[in-house]
């Protein structure tokens, strides 16, 4: 007969470095009821996680809010600090029940901003509580061990680059544009690296997707429809123009031409070109939509030789390497904004004084 209550969770136990876990299965609403210890109060060396970023969790609630039928969370890591009992069940090693004392502790190992998130989200979706979220036990032995399995939880813990972030990104509207330009686009879709946000000396490509993906959300801004295919042929016409412009993109794209050697010669093949580009493009389509073909000519009025200093330095070059700070990005845009007959705005002006204050 039991002596305490106890808490019970069918799982599956395993073992890790010669200690045993378990992994359970706990629908959403336990995440509420089920008490986790707070350590917001103890300082940093007592506590066995950091500190809960409240700031996160609206974000991470909206997500589970706007995706029901398709949004995925990995496990919980949760440390038990209790003695327990794992009771297989007759005729298996592996599946069984977990008995925990009521007064154990729960502490997050990693997972916290989830299960913050996920309550709020409740708040807003009770039905959502009936769904589940798998949920690993280690038994804690002492704060050293728990702190130190938070290091090794967050160790290896790389988020990926923003290309391939974008890459497989199939929610964000310009992403998807950008996107469906490249695959569609004879030029960029052979000289744009889909998961890389910086490119070797030796790449082969031009570009990176992130890059392409800021310069098409400038260029359409204010412009789109909402009808994704149209957009895209309408950006996509844009960028193939652009590119008639500077011959040495096809070079490249035809093997022709080193991609090292058009980068370390011309600033049209960098990141910032293609950015400004966007920018400058954006008020071109504004603003001549009926003949903005016949003003792109002035694209080949500009000096792009990263050697000539006189242009480009303190613009998309800072001591002689380029420089992608906004800054740079808006004087980069106001050379072609002048070279397309393009009125610079406020801002640009702003900044284009600025500049040329600080080179006198």
């Amino acid at each position: 007969m039991e002596t305490q209550p106890t808490l019970v969770f069918p799982v599956i136990r395993g073992l890790q470095a010669r200690r045993e876990y378990y992994v359970a299965m706990w629908s959403l609403r336990m995440l509420r009821q089920i008490s986790i210890f707070d350590e917001d109060e103890l300082p940093p060396e007592l506590r066995a996680q950091r500190i809960l970023n409240k700031a996160r969790i609206p974000e991470i609630a909206d997500y589970i809010l706007d995706n029901p039928d398709d949004y995925v969370f990995s496990a919980l890591t949760v440390s038990i600090d209790s003695e327990v009992t794992f009771e297989p069940l007759p005729g298996q090693d592996r599946l069984g029940l977990l008995r925990v004392p009521m007064e154990a502790r729960f502490i997050i190992n990693d997972g916290q901003h989830r299960r913050a998130a996920i309550i709020e989200a409740l708040d807003q979706r009770p039905e959502l509580s009936h769904e589940t979220i798998a949920v690993v036990f280690f038994l804690d032995i002492g704060l050293e061990r728990c702190q130190q399995m938070f290091a090794d939880l967050n160790r290896y813990a790389i988020r990926p680059n923003r290309s391939l972030g974008l890459l497989y990104d199939h929610r964000n509207d310009r992403a998807r544009l950008a996107k469906l330009v490249i695959t569609q686009s004879a030029v960029f879709r052979n000289i744009v690296d889909m998961e890389k946000s910086s490119l070797a000396r030796r790449s082969r490509k031009l570009f990176t997707l992130s890059a392409f993906h800021n310069a098409c959300a400038d260029l359409i801004e204010g412009l789109a429809t909402g009808h994704l295919n149209r957009d895209a042929n309408f950006v996509r016409d844009y960028w193939e123009a652009v590119a008639e412009y500077f011959p040495v993109w096809r070079q490249v794209l035809e093997n022709r031409l080193a991609t090292s050697e058009v980068r370390e010669g011309y600033i049209h093949s960098h990141d910032i070109a293609l950015q400004a580009l966007g920018h400058a493009g954006n008020a071109l389509l504004k603003q001549h939509l009926g003949d903005w073909r016949q003003r792109l000519a002035g694209l080949q009025e500009i000096d792009w030789s990263r050697h000539n200093a006189q242009v480009w330095e303190g613009r998309a070059l800072i001591g002689g390497k380029v420089s992608k700070a906004t800054t740079n990005i808006t004087l980069t845009t106001n050379v072609i904004k002048q070279a397309l007959g393009l009125p610079l705005t406020e801002e640009q002006q702003r900044v284009e004084n600025a500049y040329l204050r600080k080179a006198q």
